[in-house]
């Protein structure tokens, strides 16, 4: 036993000897080699060769992964959005660094390209960071710091529906603009909807400040909507840029539908596609009739003063205050109480143009109104007048559809909007009066509906 501890103890020993001469072998050299020095000059080039070598490789990485608009950029025109291209490899990482509207994009052509949704904010500075894999599957990561222009003229939007109002199924949404719009397909192209029911519909210009959405038929009952015009730097007009991005968001209530007929006399009360009433009323007289068409209530008022019939004093002239009145024409036509016509209501037309009910009658369909809710007038010796009213409902959809610059419907859902173009819409199987408005119904001597 204690000859094997000193067996271990001396090879303990040989262990450390050898160590320490390894040891004393490394001090050796260390200490007996020559260190070569380094002139000013040399030194100096060999630091311009690295920074040459790395300029190098910088360039070779910009040449794989490009950013669009190039770094240092300035006036840079918004419309363009930002670009990611990978000569080789993938794109695969964007992020954009703004003080401005978020920037979301999408890549395409397999992951070698990546692009901006929408066009970018004007007077803004952005940089973007893009990572990707190059030749032989090299990390690359590159950086573009610029900016976009500060135009000399921008235009401005607004929107008529309210942050979390309710509208009948009728309503369009309508946007104003503060300028004359001339580029309408880049603005058009900038819009997007997000409905939480699927919806077709289309854009529509009416004149060059003034453009609307209507869906091809009314919209789902209890339908949330929400807007995002993206029109911050979008070119409207040749040097006039949006100055801001334009959101709401709104609901679309129960189904309420209205449909009166100038010679039968009666409306017919419909809610959520079950005829509910059907009232005596009486129409505009012959020598001013109600106007055929299918309208959209605009408004109402408890009481109304309502003029008219030529000058005071005249045998034709009123001036009255009128109960529980619905508004849904600009020059004047309601739906309201007219106590001195229930005689005739029912029989006979009267009353200067507008749709008389009983009082009670008129009380129960002005407190169901809300703004947007369908009301179409039919057999009237009177055609209706385009924008008397909001009148996107005169219009069969097939010519809706041309006052759309992009000449393409829109698909609506949870997931947001696309443009598609016509033809590949499915078969519309909507019918008139509930849940879309018939051809023709503006049209004097209009057919009537149901």
């Amino acid at each position: 036993m204690r000859g094997k501890d000193r067996r271990s103890a001396g090879h303990g020993r040989h262990f450390a000897t050898i160590a320490a001469a390894a040891a004393i072998g490394l001090l050796a050299t260390a200490c007996g080699g020559h260190a070569q020095s380094l002139s000013p000059g040399q030194a100096k080039a060999q630091a311009s060769a690295s920074a040459a070598a790395a300029k190098a490789r910088a360039a070779m990485l910009a040449a794989e992964l490009k950013i669009t608009p190039a770094n240092g950029s300035h006036d840079v025109d918004p419309s363009g959005g930002i670009s990611v291209t990978a000569a080789e490899g993938k794109v695969t990482n964007v992020t954009v660094r703004t003080s401005g509207d978020p920037v979301s994009g999408q890549p395409s052509d397999g992951g070698k390209t990546w692009h901006s949704t929408w066009t970018l904010d004007a007077s803004q500075t952005y940089t973007v960071t893009a990572a990707g894999t190059g030749t032989g599957g090299s990390k690359i990561t590159t950086t573009s710091t610029f900016r976009t222009l500060s135009p000399a003229q921008t235009f401005s939007s607004e929107i008529y529906e309210g942050s979390d109002q309710t509208y009948g199924v009728g309503m369009p949404i309508m946007l104003i603009f503060s300028q004359p719009i001339t580029n309408k397909a880049a603005v058009e192209r900038s819009l997007e909807l997000t409905t939480s029911k699927p919806v077709i519909g289309a854009w529509y210009w009416d004149g060059d400040e003034h453009l609307d959405f209507r869906p091809r038929d009314y919209w789902p009952a209890y339908t949330t909507v929400s807007f995002d015009g993206h029109l911050n730097g979008v070119e409207g007009a040749k040097g006039v840029y949006g100055n801001a991005d334009l959101t709401q968001t709104f609901e679309i209530g129960r189904s309420l539908v209205a449909v009166a007929s100038t010679t039968t006399h009666f409306t017919q009360i419909y809610l959520n596609g079950e005829r509910i009433y059907q009232w005596p009323v009486s129409t505009g007289r012959s020598s001013l009739p109600t106007p055929d068409g299918t309208y959209v209530s605009v408004q109402k008022n408890n009481p109304v003063r309502m003029i008219g019939g030529g000058a005071p004093g005249s045998a034709g002239y009123y001036n009255e205050l009128v109960y529980y009145a619905v508004r849904f024409t600009f020059s004047g036509d309601y739906y309201h109480s007219a106590p001195w016509s229930v005689v005739d209501q029912g029989t006979t037309n009267v009353s200067h143009g507008c749709v008389n009910l009983p009082p009670a009658d008129a009380e129960t369909y002005y407190n169901m109104s809300i703004p947007g809710d369908p009301i179409t007038v039919t057999n009237s010796t009177a055609a209706g007048k385009w924008d008397d009213g909001w009148t996107e409902w005169f219009l069969p959809w097939s010519q809706y559809l041309q006052g759309s610059a992009l000449d393409e419907a829109v698909e609506a859902g949870p997931q947001g909007s696309t443009f598609v173009g016509p033809s590949s819409l499915p078969t519309d199987t909507g019918t008139a009066p509930l849940q879309t408005s018939a051809a023709g119904n503006f049209n004097a001597g209009a057919a009537a509906l149901g």
